[in-house]
């Protein structure tokens, strides 16, 4: 009999902590995906990103109005090349754009097209506008490959020299770097391909050290032949 009782108890205590306890599905509040739905549209939103599968645009501006400026003056396309091929020129670089400096008027609506030329992720990063107007001061454009992206600023009217890079690892300093100057600029940065020398510069072993090294090399084989020629005279 205990036993009998003590299988009764081991089958109905489980059946009835089961019945007891609500399925996740059911315990889940009934608009939560629509929420996280709001949550991803509010911060992409907020970071002004357009973001697919071949890149992102970051804190665009169309018509939003620095301080400085009481109107737009002008408007200005630039489409920026950016590839291997374009580094071929400046020793110790891998990455380059096709230019390394752009002159903007103040106040001008600057429409940027960059054009990746390789099989790798480039951007066109521009630092140091106003963070009232564009998130920690940057305008940004991100190809993921071959292809392109479009976006738009208003340049400030204060006289200003701006950095603009490639922010994936190692590609600034593998030569993606470059200058755009408002106004004329207050002065060239550091370490700009073809405008500014290198803060460390790569030493390559031009022409004539080659012929040198050559001509060394065979004045020693020369000399190895000539001393076991003579050595062979002597035995």
């Amino acid at each position: 009999m205990p036993l009998i009782v003590l299988l009764l108890l081991c089958f109905v205590y489980p059946l009835q902590i089961s019945t007891a306890q609500p399925s996740v599905q059911d315990s889940a509040p009934p608009d939560s995906g629509h929420a996280h739905h709001e949550h991803q549209s509010a911060s992409h939103e907020h970071h002004g990103m357009q973001m697919d599968m071949d890149g992102m645009v970051m804190n665009e501006n169309y018509d939003q109005l620095p301080r400085d400026c009481s109107a737009i003056a002008g408007e200005q396309r630039i489409t920026v090349r950016a590839g291997t091929k374009y580094a071929q020129n400046f020793n110790g670089t891998m990455f380059a754009y096709d230019q390394h400096e752009w002159n903007i008027a103040p106040c001008t609506k600057v429409t940027v097209t960059l054009e990746n030329e390789d099989n790798v992720r480039h951007q066109w990063m521009l630092h140091g506008l106003p963070r009232y107007l564009h998130p920690e001061g940057m305008f940004h454009l991100e190809v993921n490959g071959r292809g392109s992206k479009t976006g738009t600023f208003i340049t400030p009217g204060a006289k200003k020299t701006y950095l603009v890079h490639c922010d994936v690892a190692q590609h600034m300093e593998k030569g993606m770097k470059a200058q755009l100057k408002v106004a004329g600029g207050n002065g060239n940065l550091s370490s700009i391909p073809g405008i500014t020398a290198a803060r460390y510069p790569e030493a390559y072993v031009g022409a004539k050290m080659r012929w040198r090294t050559s001509l060394i090399f065979l004045l020693c084989m020369l000399g190895a032949a000539l001393t076991v020629r003579g050595l062979r005279r002597w035995v």
